[in-house]
This record gives C-alpha cells, structure tokens and sequence, in this order.
C-alpha cells in the first residue's frame, strides 16, 4: 500500500499521462489493493485553487467526493498524534501538507509516492516516483 502526495492523487485521478511508469505501476496495484491519501492533500487543493494556482474542472468539494467514494483510495483524517509527528519532525521544511505527508506516511509505516523533491530527500521517509 501507498500514502499519495497531493500532486500524486491528483494526477492519478485526473491526469495520469503526468505519473511516470513507476508511479502508474503503484497506482495500478493500488486500484486493486487500496491506497491512502490524507485529507490535508483536499485542503490543499482548496487553497491551491482559491488562490487561482490551480483548476481543476470541478468544485473540491465534488473532487473531495469523488475520492472519498472511490475504493482504490482511502482519505486518512488528520488526528492529533499525526499533527504532533509533524511538528515533532526534524525537517526544517515549513509547508504544512508536506509536513502531514510524510508525518502519516510514518505513522502508518507506508511509502510516499511523490515526485516532491523536498520530501524525498526527507531521510525519514520512503518515496516512490
């Protein structure tokens, strides 16, 4: 199983021509044996698309439901021992989802598939592109 970085969840369900060959494999294995992403990559949609840095052909709200009823996806709420891992990290990176990311990739022992450079050069997180 897998934990998607926002960019990854949304190439996967809108534009897969953008995963490369080895992201599209885990995508694939994950439609038959389920993925993860957390719920910080919805909100970060949102921001990304109230500050006019992304369209997505459709509200996030529908996007946030089309996910949410999908069954290769599972949407990880964010508790609280997530939020403190993510402060708790040492990664002086300061974007917030990234930070959730890779603090529920370890809390739940999975790897990321991300293209973020950022996070993967993070020595505590297992990264897949």
């Amino acid at each position: 199983m897998i934990l998607l970085d926002t960019h990854a969840l949304l190439w996967w369900a809108l534009d897969p021509s953008q995963l490369s060959a080895t992201a599209r494999s885990w995508c694939e294995r994950m439609e038959v044996d389920g993925g993860f992403a957390s719920s910080i990559s919805i909100w970060e949609i949102g921001v990304k698309i109230q500050r006019g840095k992304l369209e997505i052909g459709t509200s996030v709200d529908e996007f946030a439901r089309r996910i949410a009823d999908s069954t290769s996806v599972e949407l990880l709420a964010v508790d609280w021992p997530t939020w403190v891992r993510s402060i708790a990290l040492p990664w002086d990176h300061r974007d917030p989802a990234d930070r959730v990311i890779v603090a529920t990739a370890l809390q739940r022992g999975l790897p990321i598939l991300t293209k973020d450079t950022k996070i993967q050069a993070y020595a505590g997180a297992r990264c897949l592109w």
